[in-house]
């Protein structure tokens, strides 16, 4: 069951534009952010500037929690991820030109974007995942670790 939970977590990740990041504060407050991303398997990239309230607060504190699902018209349909996470700053140069070529093919409109040289590039390397499918039965969850 694991590896193929791990499939639809990855289809499911790739299918959508947007994650909803839970980061902690210094004080210890969950903070939420909307972020886009691309993905690779269950793993996690996105970009912010290095001065955001996320990317401080994950060099504070690398655990995260992210959400992905949709707006969906009827409860039965809901599917979605609820995914815990260590993040990380990339610095690796052959991976941050990968990654930003990927991010720039699924959102085109990243090409007309100026230069900042602030931003960063974080992973978020999956921990635990729960796949919701409320298709299979009301409150229907497949967990799996990595």
């Amino acid at each position: 069951m694991g590896t193929d939970v791990k499939q639809k977590i990855t289809d499911y990740l790739s299918a959508h534009p947007y994650l909803n990041l839970a980061t902690v504060t210094p004080d210890g407050a969950p903070l939420a952010h909307t972020v886009g991303y691309v993905s690779e398997g269950a793993t996690v990239y996105f970009i912010t500037d290095k001065n955001t309230r996320k990317a401080r607060n994950i060099s504070s504190n690398p655990s995260v929690a992210y959400t992905v699902d949709e707006d969906y018209k009827e409860l039965k349909s809901i599917q979605g991820i609820q995914m815990r996470g260590k993040a990380e700053r990339v610095t690796d140069n052959a991976l941050l030109k990968k990654v930003f070529g990927m991010m720039e093919k699924k959102y085109p409109y990243m090409n007309e974007l100026p230069e900042n040289p602030d931003y960063v590039l974080f992973r978020i390397n999956p921990v635990e995942a729960h796949f919701i499918d409320n298709t299979v039965s009301f409150g229907h969850r497949d967990i799996v670790t990595y």
